[in-house]
Formats: C-alpha cells, sequence, structure tokens
C-alpha cells in the first residue's frame, strides 16, 4: 500500500492491483473523510485493468473530493485502463495526467 501524505493539502496514493485496489481506495476515503481539506493524486503504474467495483469506489471518491471543493487527479494510466474508462464515458468526469509529477504541480499552482 502506498498512501503517503504529500503536501499538507495532497494525498499521492501509488494504487496496487486488483484485489487490494478495493481496500486501498477505502482507507483513501476514509482518510479523506477524516481530513476534508485535501486534494488526491492516483497513480495508476501498477493497474493493467480496473474492476467496476473500483470504478465505483473512485466515482464515490471524487464526488467526496468534489463536494469540498477539492481535486482527484489520475497519472500513469495504461492504455487498456484508459480505454475502459473512455467506453463508459468516465474519461470526461475524472481528470488525466501523463505522470504524477504533472499532477503534483498541477495541484500545487492552483493552491
Amino acid at each position: 500500500m502506498g498512501i503517503q501524505n504529500w503536501s499538507d493539502d495532497i494525498i499521492l496514493v501509488d494504487l496496487p492491483q486488483e484485489p487490494e485496489l478495493a481496500d486501498e481506495l477505502k482507507t483513501v476515503t476514509e482518510i479523506v473523510r477524516d481530513r476534508g481539506d485535501c486534494d488526491v493524486v492516483m497513480d495508476f503504474s501498477s493497474i493493467d485493468i480496473i474492476t467496476s467495483s473500483s470504478i465505483s469506489g473512485l466515482l464515490k471518491l471524487r464526488k467526496l473530493l468534489t463536494d469540498c471543493g477539492h481535486r482527484l487527479v489520475f497519472c500513469n494510466v495504461a492504455a487498456a485502463t484508459a480505454g475502459i474508462f473512455s467506453v463508459t464515458g468516465l474519461n470526461g468526469i475524472f481528470e488525466f495526467v501523463d505522470d504524477k509529477f504533472i499532477a503534483l504541480a498541477s495541484l500545487q499552482l492552483v493552491d
């Protein structure tokens, strides 16, 4: 599991593969609920495929963050996984960038 407090207001998550991904998403959601004042960067480097259950968890996390005025940014998303988001129409819902450095920089520049 790779959940890091990158700064006071950014959490960086290196996502594990399924089936551990669902548990990791629950943990991140609990952290966001407790803190309530952070943005989240999800690094998909280790993800080859994503299940509908994990997509549901990502949607719940995104809603929680956007309701609080914060952002959820995905990076290093493999082509197959990006295809799943595209086919489901979720590529317009989630924010995608190439790598974690771009994601972190984009969040720090806004703050």
